[in-house]
This record gives structure tokens, sequence and C-alpha cells, in this order.
């Protein structure tokens, strides 16, 4: 199986993209964590992006906040699919991580998932690996079923609780 890549601008964000690691966990997705940032160290980030194909990754994670242009700058330099988590920082709350991270130029696009979604990039970088990868898309059918379940257990409960 392929790896997925968490690259984070600053290891401030850290407390954001650990909520991934689960995710990938259930899954057992194997995964590295890196601090690169699209200013302060851009060749590390280029070199990184650059090689992650033939490192053996498969997705690209990438969180920064404030000028988040960590997952663009990483976009730019693979064709692996990247998955941009814009981080809550600063005084904008976020938004203007999300929209530097969404508004991306046609040819290098970043898939964003929303303000502090780590989970969410986990499970999507789950489902793209998840296309070369039967056994994993039936670990993710079943996360799914059991999901629901959960749901229409808490339905059942409060229906018998206030409905009479």
């Amino acid at each position: 199986m392929k790896k997925v890549a968490i690259v984070m601008g600053s290891d401030s964000d850290l407390p954001v993209v650990e909520k991934a690691f689960g995710v990938l966990d259930e899954f057992g997705i194997p995964y590295e964590v890196h601090v690169y940032s699209a200013h302060r160290t851009p060749v590390e980030a280029r070199a990184f992006s650059t090689h992650a194909a033939q490192n053996g990754f498969g997705v690209i994670i990438a969180a920064a906040g404030m000028a988040a242009h960590l997952a663009g700058a990483i976009a730019a330099n693979t064709v692996l699919p990247v998955i941009g988590i814009p981080v809550k920082s600063g005084g904008l709350g976020g938004m203007d991580a999300l929209l530097s991270t969404v508004m991306m130029p046609p040819g290098i696009p970043v898939a964003t998932v929303g303000i502090d979604g780590a989970k969410n990039a986990a499970y999507l970088a789950a489902q793209i690996l998840a296309v070369e990868d039967p056994e994993l898309t039936g670990k993710i059918m079943r996360a799914r079923a059991s999901a629901a379940a959960q749901v229409l257990d808490k339905d059942m409960t409060l229906v018998k609780k206030y409905n009479k």
C-alpha cells in the first residue's frame, strides 16, 4: 500500500493534524509526518514533493494557516493528489487559510477540506488510495456502515424516549 505524507507548515499545526492519524491508523494506512514551510524552507518542501511518488507516497496532505501556501507549493511540484487543510490561526478564524488553499490556478488543483478538517483529509486520502486497493475499499465501506448503525441506534433511543 502506498503511504500518505502529512506535511504541516509549522509544528504549531500538530494539534489539528493529529486528528488525521487516528483515521489513517484505523484503516491501516502507513504515513509519515513532516514540517516544511512554503516560505521558510521552500527548497526542502520542493525536494520532498518532487520525490514523493518515487518515495512510495500516493497522497499528500498539507496543513497550513494564515497565507497557507504550503499545499499549493507542494501541488506545483508533484502530480500526486494533494489535500489541503486550512488551519485556523490569526485574526480571520481560518478564512484566510481556506481561501489561500482553495483558490488554486487551473492545472494545479488542491482538494481542500474545511478549516481544521484533518479527519476529512485523512478519509479523502483513504478513498483516493482505495481506488486501487479493494481491501481498503472494504474497510471504508465497513466503517461507513458502522457509522450509519450508530446514527440509527441514536435515533431509536430518541424515538423510544420522546415519541409517545
